[in-house]
């Protein structure tokens, strides 16, 4: 008998419509405070493992959490092409702000929805209580792509490239790429002086283990956690 733990399905999500019609879809479960936020990596949506297991945690432990996904991620309107990192981090903040209008919120990233944890923190500061990352992949537009992949982004417009998540490949846009140079991280301070977790395994083979390290000398004086695994 497997000693996996059950997790309950989760509830079909609501949807928020934003200011120029595109909907949202979140799921948000009433609790007490503070608001757990997980934030998906790219490509990816609230029906991942991670972010069930963040639902079904906050909801045995009487915690609110908002599940989320971006504009033309999994169940949300709009087209991914389109999706930027600050169209999607401001798709947080609006979910944020509909189902948590006051009150403390824990922005808990995957991958790229680390760097978004940073980015939904630095919005708004005051609000953070917490913020954990796992495989935070904050700037990898800087160190996740080769010079050959920059320039058929510069000529092309987009790459794509193989992927297990997607028969199609994954798409990048020069877009998306460009918002992504513009919210670089790891060359400043970053000025957030609320805890900050890393979880990172020191095997992971795409986001390298030594980005936490970086992000956690760049953090501000609040108090910094890294735990690497095998």
């Amino acid at each position: 008998m497997s000693d996996a733990p059950i997790i309950a399905p989760l509830p079909p999500p609501s949807f928020l419509a934003r200011a120029d019609g595109v909907r949202l879809a979140y799921r948000f479960a009433e609790g007490a405070g503070p608001l757990l936020v997980f934030l998906p990596g790219y490509g990816s949506d609230m029906e991942g493992g991670k972010a069930q297991a963040v639902f079904a945690h906050a909801r045995a432990q009487g915690q609110a959490c908002l599940l989320l996904d971006y504009s033309g991620c999994g169940s949300s309107e709009g087209r991914f092409e389109h999706g930027t990192l600050d169209s999607w981090r401001d798709d947080a903040v609006t979910l944020i702000h509909h189902v948590w209008p006051q009150g403390k919120i824990v922005p808990i990233g995957s991958s790229m929805g680390g760097w978004l944890a940073l980015l939904v923190a630095l919005k708004m500061p005051e609000r953070v209580a917490a913020l954990i990352g796992i495989a935070a992949a904050p700037d990898f537009t800087a160190w996740g792509f080769t010079d050959k992949q920059k320039a058929a982004l510069q000529t092309y417009g987009r790459i794509i490239e193989p992927s297990d998540y997607d028969e199609g490949g994954m798409v990048t846009t020069l877009a998306f790429w460009q918002s992504g140079e513009a919210n670089l991280l790891l060359e400043k301070e970053i000025p957030l002086e609320c805890p900050v977790r890393f979880l990172h395994g020191q095997a992971d083979d795409v986001v390298p283990w030594r980005i936490a390290t970086r992000a956690a000398e760049h953090l501000g004086s609040g108090p910094i956690d890294y735990r690497a695994a095998m």
